[in-house]
């Protein structure tokens, strides 16, 4: 659900302060923060944030494409490594297997060729 309009957008006020007035240009490295529910104004285009997800802080570039949306959109909380199962394992030694051949193929056309 969607902020009323006549509040207007949330924005940290610790985060305001350190990018208020200030040229990205003039800030080193990323303004670390942890206010993940902060809306991306305007002003904050150009700068580097450091946003925490619960372990580290993911260094976000802001761009105008993002201006409207939140900060913690962009620094993902969980961290997807693969569905399991011997059918994935299969699928996977079929791809190896297919590469392996493709490499030798390409091999053995470099050796007719010279």
């Amino acid at each position: 659900m969607s902020r009323s309009l006549k509040k207007g957008p949330y924005v940290d006020e610790k985060l305001f302060k350190k990018v208020e007035g200030k040229k990205p240009e003039e800030v080193k490295g990323a303004i670390k923060t942890w206010a993940r529910r902060s809306q991306i104004s305007p002003e904050m285009v150009g700068f580097t944030f450091g946003v925490y997800n619960g372990k580290e802080h993911i260094e976000v570039f802001v761009s105008e494409e993002m201006v409207g949306h939140r900060l913690g959109e962009f620094s993902p909380t969980k961290k997807f490594l693969r569905h399991g199962g011997k059918m994935q394992k299969e699928l996977e030694q079929k791809k190896k297997e297919a590469e392996i051949t493709a490499a030798k193929a390409a091999k053995e056309t470099a050796d007719t060729k010279k």
